[in-house]
């Protein structure tokens, strides 16, 4: 995020909406992080303060995360690394065109979900 409006207070209020929505406002945020952000959005029209553009960056990134669904969670943790490793057995193996693989979102959300989906008694 930087200063030049991509952090501003509107996409603040509209990041608290959806944090308060999903239940992740209060669980996700202690009490000085939501004072923060509150008043940001009630006192400040444009952040010009490298310092407070700075706390509310780190403050919006850990909210990014809590909402973040199961699915794109473990598509970021395990079907990254499972697509890299499909990928380099599949080179291995002579497929010239497996080297894509490694970096398609959908190969990597398909594995994820895979993963997800298979019982425990059978994970690797």
């Amino acid at each position: 995020m930087t200063l030049n409006g991509v952090l501003s207070v509107g996409r603040l209020a509209e990041a608290r909406k959806a944090a308060l929505r999903r239940g992740v406002w209060f669980r996700a945020l202690n009490r000085v992080e939501r004072g923060v952000l509150d008043l940001t959005i009630r006192c400040v029209d444009n952040i010009r303060s490298a310092k407070l553009a700075t706390i509310v960056t780190a403050i919006m990134n850990k909210l990014e995360l809590a909402m973040e669904s199961m699915v794109e969670r473990t598509v970021r943790t395990v079907g990254r690394s499972l697509a890299q490793k499909v990928s380099r057995i599949a080179l291995n193996w002579g497929n010239r065109s497996a080297f894509q693989w490694a970096e398609d979102p959908c190969f990597a959300r398909y594995l994820a979900i895979t993963q997800m989906n298979t019982p425990r008694l059978f994970q690797v």
